[in-house]
């Protein structure tokens, strides 16, 4: 008896006919001798044209064309040319519209032509599809496309054996001619359209155009994520093709059936190093394909994942928004975000004891924080907070609302090799800031002086309303200066922005005053009312030998000028005035609130300055201490390590 098959299982058995080894030859040699015989003469007519143009050289040739008519020839030639190929260039360039359409097709038609190529991976490897898989004219399709824009890839390239051996022109060469093979034997094979995989890394591209992505962090993800990706379906697909297929000079024999799920698991399990042994290569091929990947493999994942995982980690940790909280006030630090710079700036300005700060930092950096200032802003999370983003983006500066924010410090790199550059940038960010929210109070650091003739001509610059300047250049000529007019000044005043290094230990007298002088630095305090009528000298004169206070400078008020503003050592004709900013040199806030509380009934007979306190003797209206620290937010701006430089 004879069992007769159902017409369905029939048809589905001719459409699956075997491939034999000769036919999965000729799909693979067909891609060989093209890439060889291509290279082959691309190299050889470069040879020959360069050696040629020597012969023209060598043999005079080249007077020929100082004829006329040879001359407009050659040159209408060589101008029809350069224009045909910038066309051609400017045509696949992503610059314009039409070539960002062809790269993004390319892109999308090369993801169909892998997808089909999954889906024609459930069948056996050794089957070849007939044509009545309607997948196979699609993917035909797709190849016709790839051939025209390999084509005109190839009209723009300047240099043609450079481009043949590029990594997407060998994709082209691997997997276009054996689609005209299988038209002209009316049967398709698998063989090496894999390849189609290594267009992932155009995935970066594809996104930008498309401005999915646009940040560092973002681009360099998803580059990685690309790189992963194609290596990891490339390598499954080899591995799928030779394990089916079999050792060519065994015939096939040690060949065993594997599903490309498991292809991808095996290089998974090969690229983390894990190895479970369930699935294993069988073939000498993929078992010296394995070898080899297993070298690479530990670069890729060992360095690859675990960096896209931390991106994708800081993505999420640094992106989101400032919460402002109604009372409390915080300041948006931008600009050089580095460990040296935000260590000097946090030790100055957290100088108060515990409890005292009620201003919060918000630091704006361009990139990620290192684990050493990821640190740092741990220890002080209390009191610091990072933000990833830039002062030139309205978005970012939404993020840490610069509009509510008590000012915006923006720090420069001392240590830069471009010092130009780096004031150019920082102007950039007050030009953003103040283009974002006018009101928004600036503290710049200049690194050239004549940079600063740039900021007052910023409309929205405000010198009445806080906006500062500070320049190291004048900052060290002043003080060149002062050390020259005043000498010993320099040193001074250098001794009070610049820390020492607090191991040094003092053997002689001398030192041990000196270090202790180390520790003053500059505070501000509104004097007693008993001090109003008082000239400078005399006041000076008090405080220094009552108090052991130095007072530097005072915040003075013309009634007939309407002058506001701070006068070191004014002279004698000068009267304070009640409710007197004055400026002192002095250890600690403490210290220098005798002089608010100084009162000349009940204090003029004290000798000690620590029994200097409040008393009752009269009702005075006294002001809220603001204890206004002066020079460390000076000190943090400017930089304590290397000091005013």
């Amino acid at each position: 008896m004879f069992v007769t098959k159902p017409k369905d299982e029939l048809e589905e058995s001719m459409e699956k006919l075997s491939c034999t080894t000769e036919i999965q030859a000729v799909f693979i040699l067909s891609s060989i001798v093209i890439f060889f015989c291509g290279f082959l003469i691309l190299f050889i007519s470069r040879f020959i044209g360069r050696n040629f143009k020597k012969w023209k050289k060598s043999k005079g040739i080249f007077l020929e064309f100082n004829s006329g008519n040879m001359r407009r020839k050659h040159s209408r030639s060589l101008t029809f040319q350069s224009h045909f190929r910038d066309r051609i260039e400017m045509l696949l360039s992503a610059q314009t519209l039409v070539g960002q359409v062809l790269v993004i097709l390319v892109f999308v038609l090369s993801i169909g032509s892998l997808i089909i190529y999954f889906i024609n991976s459930t069948d056996p490897v050794r089957s070849c599809s007939s044509y009545k898989d309607r997948t196979i004219p699609i993917d035909l399709t797709f190849n016709a496309f790839f051939s025209f824009y390999f084509g005109l890839r190839f009209l723009a390239a300047d240099d043609k054996v450079k481009f043949w051996l590029e990594m997407n022109s060998i994709v082209d060469i691997f997997t276009i001619p054996p689609t005209f093979i299988s038209y002209y034997l009316k049967s398709n094979w698998l063989g090496l359209r894999f390849l189609r995989a290594l267009r992932l890394l155009e995935l970066p591209q594809i996104l930008q155009i498309l401005r999915a992505i646009s940040t560092s962090n973002s681009v360099k993800f998803c580059k990685l994520l690309s790189i992963v990706l194609s290596i990891w379906f490339t390598a499954a697909g080899f591995i799928h093709l030779v394990e089916n297929s079999g050792d060519p000079w065994l015939q096939g024999r040690n060949s065993q059936t594997i599903s490309f799920f498991e292809s991808i698991y095996l290089i998974m399990a090969t690229m983390s190093t894990v190895g479970f042994g369930d699935v294993v290569p069988k073939t000498y091929l993929g078992r010296i394909f394995i070898i080899v990947f297993t070298l690479g493999s530990l670069v890729l994942f060992a360095n690859y994942v675990p960096e896209m995982v931390e991106l994708l980690a800081n993505e999420r940790k640094y992106t989101s928004s400032y919460e402002v909280v109604k009372g409390k006030k915080f300041i948006v630090v931008c600009g050089n975000i580095t460990v040296d710079s935000v260590m000097a700036f946090l030790r100055n300005f957290l100088r108060h004891k515990a409890g005292e700060i009620n201003t919060e930092i918000v630091f704006l950096g361009e990139v990620s924080p290192s684990l050493e200032l990821e640190t740092i802003f741990k220890h002080h999370m209390a009191y610091t907070t990072f933000i990833s983003g830039s002062a030139l983006k309205w978005e970012d500066l939404r993020r840490v609302a610069v509009d509510s924010a008590e000012a915006c410090l923006i720090i420069a790199n001392p240590l830069c090799s471009d010092s130009h550059a780096e004031d150019s940038s920082n102007i950039m960010r007050v030009l953003s800031i103040k283009n974002y929210y006018p009101n928004t109070r600036i503290i710049i650091q200049i690194l050239q002086s004549h940079n600063k003739a740039f900021l007052p001509k910023i409309p929205s610059w405000n010198w009445n309303a806080g906006d500062n300047i500070i320049c190291f250049a004048e900052l060290k000529l002043g003080f060149i200066a002062q050390g020259c007019l005043v000498p010993g000044l320099c040193t001074f005043l250098t001794s009070l922005f610049v820390e020492q290094n607090k191991k040094i230990c003092p053997h002689e007298p001398w030192q041990q005053l000196f270090c202790n002088g180390l520790k003053n630095k500059i505070l501000t305090q509104r004097l007693s009312n008993d001090f109003a009528g008082m000239t400078f000298p005399d006041a000076c004169q008090l405080c220094f030998t009552k108090m052991h206070l130095m007072l530097i400078a005072i915040e003075y008020k013309s009634a007939c000028h309407g002058y506001c503003g701070l006068i070191l050592n004014p002279p004698a004709q000068v009267k304070l005035r009640k409710n007197t900013l004055g400026f002192f040199i002095a250890e600690s806030a403490k210290d220098v609130k005798r002089a608010f509380f100084y009162c000349a009934i009940c204090h003029s007979d004290v000798q000690t300055p620590e029994l200097i306190e409040k008393c009752d003797c009269k009702s005075k209206a006294r002001r809220a201490t603001g204890n206004l620290k002066v020079q460390p937010l000076f000190d943090g701006l400017v930089g304590r390590k290397g000091g005013p430089s």
